[in-house]
């Protein structure tokens, strides 16, 4: 993808998320149901998050283009594969005086909390949840899914509440003024682009991640506009956090017990944080080549292999594999597997060498062209640093099934 239709796509990413900030801004002016003020101001939130994280994707992407104009050049390396990192069953526990919660005593305190969740410039927001001291946990059913998130990922929680009151009204809107436009973004789309960062950047909330921080506030020209979100307490989760179940986290704290919008957090959510890289669940390389079976140099095998996963199984045919027959053998691929190729003939070979029940075990395999010889070189070096550096050798048994955790029935840890 060449520069300007990468800037090209971002761009109308920036513009989508401008539409929709200005539905949920006409949408909070209109409102004369509490819930359905909620509703608005907290899509407005999130579209305000999305348009900032956006903007600094375009930037850091140009930044790169004038320094790859300029002779400076990037690092060319392996870049590990991508993945999907799903977290679901979300659960805060709640911790209520017990004057409040079991005598029932005291002003009912309730506040419409939800949680906003970013990994790079991919964000989410979860469903509402009305709170009071009838609540032992704020409970989160939804299953959250990031698409194209590599190994070093830093997804970030964001607790947010608002202090629901009975007396609900809104005020009125002023007239937004646009600013004039950039001339890096272009006479078309720079005038919304330009109010749309405006609005989100310069708003005002009165709580702050610190340094960093990936909060999002309402603009200033919503600060009439009835309901106020305001970030109650945060945590950054990385593939460290991935387990295989239920796990406790701790939550950082941004507000006090004076906060009209304060709930009673313990301090620590729970929730499932699965991950899966792409090369567990899409073949890296197939096709045919031949395998020596034994230490016989005679002893050659025509077989169809795939690369997936931690292995490259050799069918007999595709028909095999496409049946779903056992493979005829099985190539542990690892992060300590060793490639060395060398030529032979009109042929090209690729030799790998690992470990196979505690014991060094070396297979060679023939390709047909030598241009196979280089797809299935480059595809297996590939397949090594997605192993070994990105995803975590040992944490593979975890990959497997990740995703098939989302909708199980959540057990408490």
């Amino acid at each position: 993808m060449n520069e300007n239709t990468q800037d090209k796509e971002v761009l109308k990413q920036i513009e989508r998320e401008v539409r929709m900030q200005e539905g949920a801004s006409k949408l909070l002016a209109a409102c004369s149901q509490r819930e359905q003020a909620l509703e608005a101001s907290k899509s407005l939130l999130t579209c305000n998050a999305r348009i900032l994280a956006l903007l600094s994707q375009l930037q850091r992407m140009r930044k790169a283009q004038i320094l790859q104009r300029e002779g400076f050049s990037l690092n060319e390396d392996i870049v590990p594969c991508t993945g999907k990192v799903a977290l679901s069953d979300l659960r805060i526990p709640l911790m209520w005086k017990d004057s409040e919660y079991f005598k029932n005593k005291g002003e009912l305190h309730r506040c419409a909390v939800f949680c906003l969740l970013q990994c790079g410039t991919e964000i989410h927001d979860t469903d509402l949840v009305m709170v009071d001291r009838t609540l032992t946990d704020i409970c989160f059913e939804d299953a959250i899914v990031f698409s194209e998130v590599g190994p070093g990922f830093q997804l970030r929680v964001e607790l947010y509440s608002s202090c629901v009151i009975d007396e609900f009204s809104l005020g009125t809107i002023g007239p937004r003024k646009m600013g004039r436009l950039g001339g890096s973004l272009g006479c078309s789309s720079g005038k919304k682009i330009r109010a749309a960062f405006e609005s989100a950047a310069v708003c005002g909330s009165t709580s702050s991640g610190g340094p960093g921080s990936l909060s999002p506030p309402l603009c200033r020209d919503l600060s009439a506009l009835g309901p106020k979100y305001n970030l109650l307490a945060h945590t950054t989760l990385t593939i460290e956090h991935v387990q295989d179940g239920f796990k406790t986290h701790d939550l950082s704290l941004d507000t006090s017990e004076d906060s009209p919008f304060w709930l009673p957090l313990y301090g620590s959510m729970c929730c499932r944080l699965v991950a899966q890289p792409l090369c567990m669940i899409h073949p890296g390389a197939s096709g045919q080549f031949s395998v020596k079976l034994g230490e016989e140099l005679i002893c050659w095998e025509n077989v169809y292999g795939v690369l997936k996963g931690q292995r490259l199984s050799c069918y007999q045919c595709q028909e095999h594999l496409e049946s779903e027959d056992k493979p005829l053998l099985v190539i542990p691929i690892r992060k300590d597997t060793f490639l060395c190729g060398a030529s032979q003939r009109d042929s090209q070979s690729i030799t790998i060498s690992t470990e196979c029940q505690g014991e060094d075990v070396t297979y060679t395999l023939i390709m047909h062209a030598p241009a196979d010889a280089q797809r299935w070189t480059d595809a297996l070096c590939q397949h090594i640093v997605n192993i070994s550096e990105a995803w975590m050798n040992q944490m593979f048994t975890v990959f497997n099934t990740a995703l098939s955790l989302l909708y199980e029935p959540c057990k408490a840890a």
